[in-house]
Order: C-alpha cells, then structure tokens, then sequence
C-alpha cells in the first residue's frame, strides 16, 4: 500500500467546502488541473465522474461513498491497483475547518507502483486544497 495525507485549516464553513465538492462541472474553477469534468447524476455514492486533467487522458472515478457537510470517497482502477482518495472535512483549532485528503494505492503491485505514480496524482493537491478554501472563505 502507499499512501499520501495533506491537511489544511482555513475560516470558511463545512458547508462552503461541501458546496463546492458537490458542485463537480465546476470543479475547474479551483482546480487548475481539471481540463473537462462530467458526473453522471446527483453528487451521491455511486455516481461517475469522468475527469480530464489537462494534457492526459480521461480519469474516470467512481464516487464511493459521501456523506454531506463530511466526506466524499472517489476510487479509480488501473489494472490491478485500486487508488482512492478520501476527502474528509472536520474541526480545525478552535473555530476553524480542517480539510484532508488522503489517497490509498492498493492491489498487485501497489507497493511497487505506488511510489512511482501517487506522488504525481498527488504534487498539486496544496494549491489545489489552497484554491478551494480560498474560493469557500468567499
């Protein structure tokens, strides 16, 4: 297994975060990387999403499991490996709002594998995660 967690704190509400991951067509607007995005129906467990980072090919995503105003679980499979990614909002120091996201690389391989690819998926999420709660404090 490989993993990779990066945390941020920041004064906007739950419910801000939350908006604007259940409002996935424009996810674009705070993630430099999204080139195309689609969902195919309600921002619920089961939907699909298929994104399209800029220069590479589509990414197609399936939502787990999302729990309102706490979480959302994506997962995407490549041959044997299993990458899913848990996006996790919680209480920061005092009044504030801690925003986590952690993947998990599993499968034949993934120890392997793991290191060569997550650390690629995974090299923007603190602009990204800074983009987003930016964008949430409004």
């Amino acid at each position: 297994m490989w993993t990779y967690e990066h945390s941020i704190e920041t004064d906007a509400a739950p419910e801000a975060i939350w908006g604007l991951w259940a409002d996935v067509v424009n996810w674009g607007t705070w993630n430099a990387d999204v080139a195309s995005i689609r969902i195919s129906g309600p921002f619920a467990a089961g939907a699909e999403i298929v994104m399209t980072p800029a220069g590479d090919d589509p990414v197609h995503l399936l939502v787990a499991e999302a729990v309102p105003g706490e979480l959302f679980v994506d997962e995407a499979r490549f041959g044997g490996l299993l990458l899913r990614t848990v996006h996790r909002i919680g209480p920061g120091e005092g009044p504030r709002t801690r925003v986590t996201y952690r993947m998990e690389i599993t499968g034949a391989g993934a120890d392997e594998i793991g290191p060569q690819i997550g650390p690629g998926i995974t090299a923007d999420w603190p602009e990204t995660m800074a983009a987003l709660v930016k964008l949430a404090q409004g």
